[in-house]
């Protein structure tokens, strides 16, 4: 499918304008589900990058906005965090007017450091806003800052178990640990949306990723699992390559369609792959 992109700004987001880059396919039509997405980084990166995920999304029929998080605020806890949720605030408005419609459904997701701005908004969504949430998208999400897990190991492979080090020590230099910056520490994750979530067997992050998804499913969370295999190309997600893997790419375009599917569904019924 066709994937359009074009940019624009978001100007009447509660913090400020926040730039942003949409994505948007055309196959579910009217009431397309509207994903409001979270780049990686390290919690270093700011400005709009190309974003093979959120176009893997949009091909499945979504409008996927990828937002500029760490633009009017900084990237130093709880400013992203409040970027995140004043984005997500923003779109549960503007289903009725702009950007989709009253039909669409609304998920959060994004991919490491984005994957944990989209756990931690699902987090305080359930708190403070649980209606207007339908989903969310973890894309193996940077979610534990004492990177203990035996999967992290294999980070220094790819040149990434220092950046993330560092992402962490700064995105937590403001003090203390909260539930919202850190999902994988959080003691109370019942309730949150339903969870697409996705790793590889030769993620970095899957331990974490998979410990995460498994919480939640005891929780009594939905969850739709998806581990990609070993050579899928999938730690192209970091930026290291351009490599953009068809594997992973369809991969992704048809879980979330199915995640979709099954959200739309009367009772909702999720099943874990």
């Amino acid at each position: 499918m066709t994937v359009q992109v074009k940019d624009m700004v978001l100007e009447k987001v509660a913090i400020g304008p926040v730039s942003a880059r949409v994505y948007q396919g055309a196959e579910f039509g009217k009431g397309s589900p509207i994903v409001l997405y979270f780049h990686g980084g390290a919690f270093q990166q700011s400005g709009l990058q190309d974003c093979p995920v959120a176009e893997a999304i949009a091909s499945a029929g979504a409008i996927v906005v990828v937002a500029d998080y760490n633009a009017p605020l900084g990237n130093v806890f709880p400013k992203p965090l409040e970027v995140g949720y004043s984005l997500f605030s923003y779109m549960a408005n503007k289903r009725a007017s702009g950007i989709g419609d009253r039909n669409s459904l609304l998920l959060v997701a994004g991919d490491e450091a984005g994957g944990n701005i989209a756990a931690g908004v699902a987090l305080k969504a359930r708190d403070h806003y649980a209606d207007a949430l339908d989903g969310q998208i973890l894309i193996s999400p940077l979610l534990d800052p004492f990177m203990g897990s035996a999967s992290i190991r294999e980070a220094d492979s790819i040149g990434m178990r220092q950046r993330w080090a560092e992402g962490w020590s700064h995105y937590l230099s403001g003090g203390g640990c909260h539930p919202y910056a850190a999902p994988c520490l959080c003691s109370r994750i019942a309730g949150v949306a339903p969870a697409l979530v996705f790793t590889a067997g030769d993620d970095p992050l899957r331990d974490e990723t998979l410990g995460y998804s498994d919480r939640l499913k005891q929780a009594g969370v939905a969850v739709r699992q998806h581990v990609l295999p070993a050579g899928a190309g999938w730690p192209s997600i970091y930026g290291g390559t351009s490599d953009k893997s068809p594997e992973w790419q369809e991969s992704i375009s048809h879980e979330f369609g199915n995640f979709v599917r099954d959200m739309r569904r009367q009772p909702l019924a999720l099943k874990t792959n």
